[in-house]
């Protein structure tokens, strides 16, 4: 039987510590903490679950981060 693969390693961030910042602040936060790719998506966007480690995604309404996840 094969090994498990051991994913990559992400940033130890906490991701609630992102809402309520201004997108802008929070995506340079990010990048100076070590995540590789940032999204920012409107509320409500369709996107797909497939889990991507170094990523972090923020909702942002209002230019305000409102939610805030990994993967």
């Amino acid at each position: 039987m094969a090994p498990l693969p051991t994913p990559p390693a992400q940033p130890d961030d906490a991701t609630g510590a992102y809402v309520g910042l201004a997108a802008e602040t929070a995506e340079q936060r990010a990048r100076e903490h070590g995540w590789s790719t940032v999204r920012a998506l409107p509320p409500g966007t369709v996107i797909t679950m497939e889990f991507q480690a170094g990523r972090i995604n923020f909702e942002v309404d209002g230019g305000v981060v409102r939610r805030c996840w990994t993967g």
